[in-house]
């Protein structure tokens, strides 16, 4: 069974950067698509990027031109690279995956928090 592992958050000020991880234990080959949520307080969670096993990828507007998703197929990692970060970039960020399976429900990691002072 895949599981997820963020990493990397941490408190920025404004202007900043950071490079959030996602450990992925298990196959990859199994995953349709992966993706960087956010949620901040008192907020839904939101999509941040996703990416498909066919290297499509698809940005929020707010982050365009600011972060940066990859994947590191041999580390079973993707990143999310946030450049020029904003005080209202504040949330926890979740890693999640898709499975081609119709079995398999997406699953979530536990979560890293990024913070950005202005």
């Amino acid at each position: 069974q895949v599981q997820l592992a963020e990493s990397g958050g941490d408190s920025v000020q404004a202007g900043g950067s950071l490079r959030l991880s996602c450990a992925v234990s298990g196959s990859m080959f199994s995953i349709k698509a992966m993706g960087w949520y956010r949620q901040a307080p008192g907020k839904q969670r939101e999509l941040v990027v996703a990416i498909t096993s066919a290297g499509l990828i698809n940005y929020a507007d707010s982050v365009k031109g600011r972060f940066t998703i990859s994947r590191d197929i041999a580390k079973n990692t993707v990143y999310l690279q946030m450049n020029s970060l904003k005080p209202e970039d504040t949330a926890v960020y979740y890693c999640n995956a898709q499975f081609w399976s119709l079995n398999q429900s997406p699953t979530w990691g536990q979560g890293t928090q990024v913070t950005v002072s202005s």
